[in-house]
């Protein structure tokens, strides 16, 4: 249980020690290991939603998006419609979301705030940062269960609403939509359901409503599935000095959330959401090599604040649609 971090709430974390698999006895390559024990691997996930794969032999970048490739039995993902900055690898393997070292990232499931998302992730843990910089997680069937019902069935009924302003404060959508056609964006939009509009030459605003709520398609289970926490202006990540919100005014601010009919969301409603992940929230202490794969929909990821150097990667595979 030393892998375990803020252990002071057991009852929140029955059986979570059991995600972790030691393969440290295996002298073979992590490759030829995961080879041999495909079907055992996916079943970890299919059961637990979380799969932390500890002690394998692996050299290299390209090894660990074999092994993921190995292990979902598909080609890993581009990651296209970003909300972060990160560096593309070889064979669709990114760094993790590159923000400062005292940032903190709060919990979320990876594309929640799209209509397609990864059904499965993978971590591979390169450097371990010298203080922190583990990556947190927290079920979403137990956010859904431990909202307060009243917030949580407004959100289920309503939906979400996000707003996206590309530009100098935020991503360029030159970045975040890979290309640099506008045509590429405007069909890409078209075909996701996203409403644009061309402010000006440079400056495109989307606005893109989900529900707050899905149905796991494997387990039946209801699931806390939206970033209207991240999306949100009042959220750490997006914080503006009060005098920049005024100059560009809030339906320009580089994203927002509101309630899918466009009505606003008050500040105390998402610090409510961010209370109950940050009680759910679990963290294993990365070691160098370590593979965590995640069912994206049962468990939300993120990132503590760190110190040193860390080096985290991760792919993705299994489109979803909803």
């Amino acid at each position: 249980m030393d892998q375990l971090l803020a252990l002071d709430k057991e009852d929140m974390r029955t059986g979570i020690n059991s995600f972790v698999h030691d393969l440290s006895a295996h002298k073979q390559s992590g490759l030829a290991w995961v080879k041999g024990h495909i079907k055992e691997i996916n079943e970890w996930v299919d059961r637990d939603g979380v799969a932390l794969l500890r002690g394998l032999n692996i050299v290299s970048t390209n090894q660990f998006s074999t092994i993921l490739e190995t292990i979902f039995q598909e080609p890993l993902a581009q990651y296209i419609y970003r909300s972060s900055p990160r560096t593309a690898l070889r064979n669709n393997i990114y760094t993790t979301t590159e923000y400062h070292a005292d940032q903190v990232i709060l919990q979320h499931n990876e594309n929640a705030y799209s209509n397609c998302w990864p059904m499965r992730m993978g971590f591979f843990c390169v450097v371990p940062a010298k203080t922190g910089g583990n990556t947190p997680l927290a079920d979403s069937r137990a956010v859904y269960r431990q909202l307060p019902v009243a917030l949580r069935d407004k959100f289920e009924r309503l939906g979400v609403m996000y707003v996206r302003n590309y530009g100098e404060i935020d991503l360029p959508w030159q970045e975040v939509f890979q290309t640099q056609n506008k045509a590429d964006v405007e069909a890409y939009c078209w075909k996701n359901d996203i409403i644009f509009e061309w402010k000006s030459d440079n400056h495109l605003q989307t606005r893109q409503i989900r529900p707050a709520v899905a149905t796991h398609p494997k387990t039946g289970e209801k699931v806390w599935f939206n970033q209207a926490h991240l999306f949100h202006c009042s959220s750490i990540d997006n914080q503006l000095p009060e005098s920049m919100r005024e100059s560009i005014g809030m339906d320009n601010l580089p994203r927002n959330a509101y309630f899918g009919d466009g009505s606003d969301i008050d500040a105390s409603d998402i610090a409510t959401i961010n209370e109950v992940y940050q009680s759910l929230t679990f963290a294993y202490q990365w070691q160098r090599n370590d593979i965590m794969l995640l069912d994206n929909m049962l468990y939300t990821h993120g990132r503590e604040a760190y110190t040193g150097t860390r080096k985290v990667l991760v792919g993705m595979a299994k489109a979803a649609y909803g």
